[in-house]
């Protein structure tokens, strides 16, 4: 099914928008076919390759938060003229807003490209402080626009990623030429999180009538690498598209082989999980986050 997405089909907010029965398939706010109907019921503002770093943006070309911040503001104006300023609050204030990023900040400016690094004397954890001082101005705008219920998800176990799996495997050492994750960047991915869900707690307590919950992606994405069986896996070390070591994003096309069943891959390409991936995420949201911030 072509969606759109870095992935076979479905992402996470996908089957969140269906679990609340509002739509198949989230619409990008940018297409052009887009009605003022649509908006009711939710888009996305994503930008592949985004991030919370300028450095970042200049390394993918994406759009940057601000300018889908802007969409957002460009939302609030049509809604505005559609069905009024009341019920357009009522509804920015009852809709759910899913923050995802971060991710390829690490992944180009601490473990590809680390130059960023130097200014923090090669300490990542002075960089987690940036993109989250970031990451915290970019929530206090969304508040500031009418923003109630905020979902932030975390970093990724990046260290098992199958473009960092593949990167490692040719470091020297005991592991060389072998495909595992590792355990220096996983850690480093969890004290982002536990710096995020902080962050997260300290922001909800600030901003008054605010539920904004941290979603954990880690904890079930490591699970399903490590007990791939339980979740109907075969494979979740390489991606299901060319050969799922390096390939990622837009250089994972119709151009490229792919598995012949996704579906027992965690991991589309080497960077995004398959929908199976996806869903299983979608769920332990739903179970987990979700029901906090829409009590």
């Amino acid at each position: 099914m072509a969606t759109g997405r870095f992935s076979n089909g479905m992402l996470s907010t996908d089957y969140i928008v269906q679990f609340l029965g509002l739509k198949d398939l989230l619409p990008p706010y940018l297409n052009p076919n887009l009605s003022d109907h649509d908006l009711l019921t939710g888009v996305t503002f994503a930008s592949g390759g985004s991030g919370l770093d300028k450095q970042t943006i200049e390394a993918t070309s994406a759009m940057d938060l601000m300018s889908q911040f802007k969409l957002f503001e460009d939302v609030l104006k049509r809604l505005n003229k559609s069905v009024g300023e009341v019920k357009t609050r009522n509804l920015i204030k009852k809709a759910v807003f899913v923050v995802g990023v971060g991710t390829n900040d690490m992944l180009f400016n601490a473990y590809l490209f680390p130059t960023r690094l130097i200014k923090y004397a090669n300490n990542v954890y002075g960089y987690h402080d940036l993109l989250l001082k970031n990451l915290a101005y970019f929530i206090q705008k969304l508040y500031g626009r009418g923003a109630r219920r905020i979902i932030v998800t975390g970093l990724p176990p990046m260290g098992c990623l199958p473009l960092m799996v593949t990167i490692n495997s040719f470091l020297p050492g005991p592991n060389w030429l072998k495909r595992l994750c590792n355990p220096k960047q996983n850690q480093q991915c969890e004290a982002y999180n536990t710096k995020l869900s902080s962050k997260v707690h300290s922001l909800e307590a600030t901003l008054k009538g605010s539920k904004i919950a941290f979603f954990d992606i880690y904890s079930p994405l490591l699970d399903m690498v490590q007990s791939p069986l339980k979740y109907g896996f075969e494979e979740t070390m390489k991606g299901c598209c060319g050969t799922g070591q390096w390939e990622m994003g837009p250089v994972c096309n119709v151009l490229d082989l792919t598995c012949v069943n996704a579906s027992k891959f965690l991991f589309w390409d080497a960077m995004h999980p398959t929908q199976s991936g996806y869903w299983f995420l979608a769920q332990y949201g739903i179970q987990n986050v979700l029901p906090y911030v829409t009590s």
